[in-house]
């Protein structure tokens, strides 16, 4: 009995661990890939995009264009001409086109954004060392209870298999039990009325 729960725990054991693995290797293999395709976007030839930095209720866009007289067009507030970067100060989350030419080289760009005055900022480190330590803290706890419920389902089983002994054993209640006499013939009348009833 021994031998054979010690090779089902060892069994166990072997698929914990190979689903651990192969955890670790669906996210070695999806990293992987996200880098491929981002390595691959790189060398394609895509039109050059603005870029947009929001912070706060500050949204500073960078224009595409970075030689010559850079000239900026937008319906939100009036711009700075020459800057390669056009800064939206307390900005009220209201739509508008933004663009930016030099020359021949005209960009457009429809803005959308969302900013908060109390917002923080959370950079890419942060949320994962979060989202790690969450994991790592679940799977402690998953663990313990593991191996405290093993511990005790152990001992429940060899006690309920002995005979209790000394006071704490029970008797059956004596063959003619009171609480299950039988009907006398002067009391038939009482439990006549009741019937079965069909539900």
């Amino acid at each position: 009995m021994a031998e054979k729960s010690r090779r089902m725990r060892n069994a166990r054991m072997r698929f914990e661990l190979s689903l651990l693995l192969l955890g670790l290797l669906l996210c070695v293999v999806g990293t992987a890939a996200q880098e491929e395709g981002a390595e691959a976007g790189e060398g394609s030839t895509s039109p050059p995009k603005f870029l947009v930095d929001i912070s706060g209720t500050t949204v500073t866009i960078t224009c595409p264009v970075t030689e010559g007289d850079i000239v900026w067009k937008s319906t939100l507030t009036k711009p700075t001409d020459n800057v390669n970067k056009y800064v939206i100060e307390n900005y009220d989350n209201s739509p508008g086109n933004v663009s930016c030419s030099s020359g021949q080289q005209k960009y457009n760009m429809y803005l959308k954004a969302r900013v908060c005055a109390n917002c923080e900022e959370l950079d890419a480190l942060a949320v994962t060392g979060i989202i790690t330590a969450d994991l790592l803290i679940t799977l402690g706890v998953l663990i313990l209870v593991y191996y405290f419920s093993k511990d005790r389902k152990g001992k429940a089983s060899s006690g309920a298999g002995s005979r209790p002994r000394g006071q704490k054993m029970q008797h059956p209640p004596p063959v003619p039990n009171p609480d299950y006499e039988p009907i006398r013939k002067g009391q038939r009348e009482v439990y006549a009325g009741l019937e079965p009833r069909g539900f």
